[in-house]
């Protein structure tokens, strides 16, 4: 018998994950720096804002860079 509230707490935890390893990529891959993923981070608009488009617009990421971190994403969506 699962509770609403565990099932949540569930999806919380993959997110944190997600979050974690979604910086993780950031950093060690594409080269961005903490300082920089803080900037984007704290000026989303919206929860849902895409990180990805966010970077590519403060300049921090090339349209190749954009790429890269999409098909990321993408073989993350296919685990």
């Amino acid at each position: 018998d699962r509770s609403p509230s565990r099932g949540l707490g569930d999806v919380y935890k993959r997110q944190q994950l997600m979050s974690s390893k979604f910086r993780q990529f950031l950093q060690q891959e594409i080269a961005i720096s903490s300082k920089d993923l803080s900037v984007v981070f704290n000026n989303q608009r919206q929860p849902n804002d895409p990180i990805p488009m966010l970077l590519w617009q403060y300049g921090f990421i090339s349209s190749n860079q954009l790429q890269l971190i999409w098909d990321w994403l993408d073989a993350q969506v296919c685990l």
